[in-house]
């Protein structure tokens, strides 16, 4: 039973991945004009870190006056790289012994070593993403006596308590929900529409802010030229609740009318293969991408028509919390065919940024798409309109001044 810690890469320590877990060395490399603000804050994630959640690093890499450093439970296979920061994790490979020692980990909060390795980081303040998680990072909280910010994206606080209970970090929850309710110092919605559920569920009003991560403006840009091809894109995990079967519905419709027309689905998850053998009976042109990194998602976002983003209220209550995409596609210039609902209204305008539809509405869907294929006086109106929104709203630069502003007045 171990913890390990890794050296993030670029920032501070020289990479060895050719060398095992066990051996590798933090050897200082010289970064010059880069000079980290003294206050650490951990960033906290049970599962370091899902490639979906882009998010997180992004968020992380744009802080100025606070140095970040990530923890959680074990680095997820495949997970999007945490380049130039710190990170320490409670066990390093995934063996029975591990599991067993996470599990361990997760029922008592007992893990000195791993509670050590946090301490000798100094940090000044826990912000763990998503309640969850925050309530398994509880036990360290204590320990370090720091305060806690939570992030609540949109599951933690939207699915039943039957779902969350099926298992072992959601019963986890459950059981410490009160207390970190109470422990805490504020919870940040990316949403109202989470605002209003984490209310419903019992989490002190007084503690709720509405606070988007936003977008990279710089990094999301449209770029002089963009040459726009008939693709239809979806980003997103495929889950339930992205909704990316009623896409494909709607979809068949749309290649009836315009042959040309594909889509491009980017993203991985529980329902890909039931995904890809609906697209192979409907559909003429379909790509199912996979997961696909920040730059390579940017680069179809400036060649796609539409981004298609029909999502819905999953049958455990798990719906959309902002939609990220969504502020990103907007960015590019790129307009929006979606169904109408929580966390996609507030992140797009109909009529102004998008087009939407009642949720279900699969050949309202596929008129929405169509118009947006055909029409380019439409597609442009909305693009132009959709840059200018994300530059009022989506300002990662902005949204983590705003954050650090919240960090500095938890931490009086």
């Amino acid at each position: 039973m171990h913890h390990l810690t890794v050296p993030g890469g670029s920032a501070g320590c020289l990479p060895t991945t050719s060398l095992p877990n066990e051996l590798r060395k933090c050897e200082p490399v010289k970064s010059p004009g880069l000079v980290r603000p003294a206050k650490r804050i951990l960033v906290f994630r049970s599962e370091l870190l899902p490639p979906s959640e882009t998010f997180v690093t992004a968020q992380a890499r744009a802080l100025r006056l606070f140095s970040p450093f990530f923890a959680g439970l074990r680095r997820v296979p495949g997970g999007l790289p945490i380049d130039g920061e710190k990170v320490i994790t409670l066990s390093s490979r995934d063996t029975l012994a591990d599991r067993l020692h996470r599990r361990f980990f997760m029922s008592t909060g007992f893990a000195p070593r791993f509670a050590r390795a946090l301490r000798d980081e100094t940090p000044a303040l826990i912000h763990a993403h998503f309640a969850v998680d925050a309530a398994v990072a509880l036990p360290l909280q204590k320990q370090l006596n720091v305060p806690m910010v939570v992030s609540l994206h949109g599951y933690d606080v939207t699915s039943t308590e039957e779902d969350l209970g099926s298992y072992a970090p959601g019963r986890i929850y459950l059981r410490r929900k009160t207390e970190l309710h109470r422990r805490a110092s504020i919870f940040l919605c990316v949403s109202e529409h989470i605002r209003h559920s984490a209310l419903e569920r019992g989490y002190p009003a007084a503690k709720l802010r509405t606070h988007s991560i936003g977008v990279d403006l710089a990094a999301f840009l449209p770029g002089p030229e963009i040459q726009r091809e008939p693709i239809v894109l979806f980003v997103g995990r495929l889950v339930e609740k992205k909704g990316c079967t009623h896409l494909i519905r709607a979809m068949a419709f749309v290649q009836d009318r315009h042959p040309e027309a594909q889509l491009v689905i980017i993203g991985d998850g529980p329902l890909r293969e039931q995904l890809r053998r609906q697209a192979d009976a409907t559909l003429r042109h379909c790509t199912f991408a996979g997961a696909q990194s920040n730059g390579a998602v940017r680069e179809l976002m400036r060649r796609a028509s539409v981004l298609a983003a029909p999502s819905v209220v999953a049958s455990n209550g798990d719906s959309e919390g902002l939609g990220i995409v969504l502020c990103e596609a907007q960015a590019l210039l790129l307009p929006i065919a979606a169904f109408r609902g929580p966390g996609i209204s507030e992140a797009v305008v109909d009529n102004e940024t998008a087009l939407l539809v009642e949720p279900g509405d699969h050949r309202g869907l596929a008129d929405a798409i169509s118009a947006l294929l055909t029409n380019s006086s439409l597609s442009s109106r909305l693009g132009a309109a959709g840059r200018r929104r994300a530059e009022r709203n989506f300002s990662l630069a902005r949204q983590t001044a705003l954050l650090e502003e919240i960090y500095a007045g938890v931490m009086r």
